[in-house]
């Protein structure tokens, strides 16, 4: 009839775009299960195109790979996690958690319920416990951050125990702030290191400490501010002097 309007024709079906972006997706997965890698659920895995999987790693449902992330063999990944432009080295364990533009060498775990974010380098064999936040920090092989923390702007050396609830206190209002925590150090529950600071070698700080200073190596600080912890013998001299 004339003058009769006539609908337009969507000549892109969504359903034929869901159809074939399920299809690409199903695709990568395919490519990744002929190398070798194990994926739980394909349905509920969704990998970029160009993203690397190590043989016999395995991945669980709900997990995202994308960008330019390379994942090492024998890992295991998920469930529930996103790794995006990331590497992660063998044998590497990631549970429910983000990892964003970092670097994990061989034998690190993660999670569950922990946030990686840019420039983390994670050294050989660290453990990464629940509810960490790690950023622009590198920590040295066979360090343990178990509960509960932030890791920002620091460099932490190996086989360092950082207890739970330790913050290290990077930004001042206008300036971040590095912390530096060397070998073989024991940081105690809920230390808050106010950066700059550096914590020595093989040196111990209580927990509840506020650090504002650094400590040298070997040494015990506590309190608030930390000071260091005087000798059995020394407080025995002071309870003398003062009878």
């Amino acid at each position: 009839m004339a003058g009769t309007r006539t609908k337009p024709v969507n000549h892109r079906d969504p359903r034929a775009v869901l159809r074939a972006q399920m299809e690409g997706r199903l695709d990568e997965c395919a490519r990744l299960i002929e190398s070798g890698v194990i994926i739980i659920d394909p349905m509920t895995t969704y990998l970029e195109s160009g993203v690397e999987v190590g043989a016999e790693t395995i991945i669980y449902p709900n997990t995202t790979v994308s960008g330019k992330s390379i994942i090492g063999e024998r890992c295991r990944i998920g469930p529930n996690t996103i790794v995006a432009d990331s590497r992660i080295g063998d044998e590497c364990v990631v549970l429910a958690s983000i990892i964003e533009g970092a670097a994990l060498e061989a034998g690190v775990d993660i999670g569950p319920f922990s946030h990686l974010r840019p420039d983390t380098h994670l050294e050989q064999d660290v453990h990464i416990g629940n509810f960490v936040e790690v950023k622009a920090a590198r920590l040295g092989a066979g360090t343990k951050v178990g509960h509960f923390s932030y890791i920002g702007d620091a460099r932490i050396g190996s086989g360092v125990n950082v207890g739970a609830g330790t913050v290290t206190c990077n930004y001042d209002g206008t300036t971040k702030h590095k912390t530096i925590i060397d070998d073989e150090a024991f940081i105690g529950s809920d230390t808050m290191l106010v950066a700059p600071v550096r914590v020595g070698r093989a040196a111990v700080t209580g927990a509840g400490s506020v650090v504002t200073r650094d400590v040298p190596d070997g040494v015990h600080v506590l309190g608030s501010p930390a000071r260091t912890k005087a000798t059995t013998r020394a407080r025995r001299q002071v309870r003398i002097r003062g009878e």
